[in-house]
């Protein structure tokens, strides 16, 4: 792959072992190539590295594989979600899900990754419906714009909500940046 094709949560192989670009950015200086500065996650360690390239190199694609899973419950030490297809139950160590796990609800349909056959993490859908479970009550008169109070999900998650949402109401969440997103009616 050329270094052109890099993008966010692009999968790529560096000495044997799979990355993903977590955070990317071109710049272009006054004279000279364009580099490609990007954050990289060890998909095996978890590791992050800044890398730098340069307009022309060439890379290697990761050889990661999705299969559609459905989340099951969590135990200690492990998540376990099963194949949709096999039935299958594979078990995810906490290090492997990692931010994942605070949108895992039972029975949600996700994709997992596999590296030469061995899970490497978790892919949620773009969105998820989420209850608040714990929240203050909104104080009248504070109605300045984007006003925003901390409420808390069903999975523990806490995250901000505009003043008018209150305990019980399901809300929409951006999985990817754990923002909300809108009221969502019964």
């Amino acid at each position: 792959m050329d270094v052109s094709d890099l993008k966010k949560n692009a999968k790529l192989e560096i000495d044997g072992t799979p990355w993903v670009v977590t955070d990317f950015q071109f710049v272009k200086p006054g004279k000279g190539q364009g580099l490609y500065k990007c954050k990289i996650k060890n998909m095996l360690t978890g590791s992050v590295v800044d890398r730098t390239y340069r307009s022309g190199e060439k890379l290697t694609a990761a050889n990661v594989e999705s299969k559609k899973m459905q989340y099951l419950f969590s135990s200690p030490d492990a998540f376990t979600f099963m194949d949709n297809e096999t039935y299958e139950q594979i078990e995810l160590a906490h290090d492997v899900v990692g931010d994942a796990k605070f949108f895992l609800l039972d029975n949600i349909q996700c994709d997992v990754l596999l590296y030469n056959e061995r899970p490497v993490g978790v892919s949620l859908p773009s969105h998820i419906i989420m209850e608040i479970t714990e929240c203050e009550p909104g104080v009248k008169g504070d109605t300045a714009t984007n006003v925003t109070k901390t409420a808390q999900v069903e999975t523990g998650k806490e995250i901000q909500v505009p003043l008018f949402i209150k305990l019980g109401e399901r809300i929409k969440i951006d999985t990817r940046t754990g923002e909300y997103v809108e009221r969502v009616n019964k």
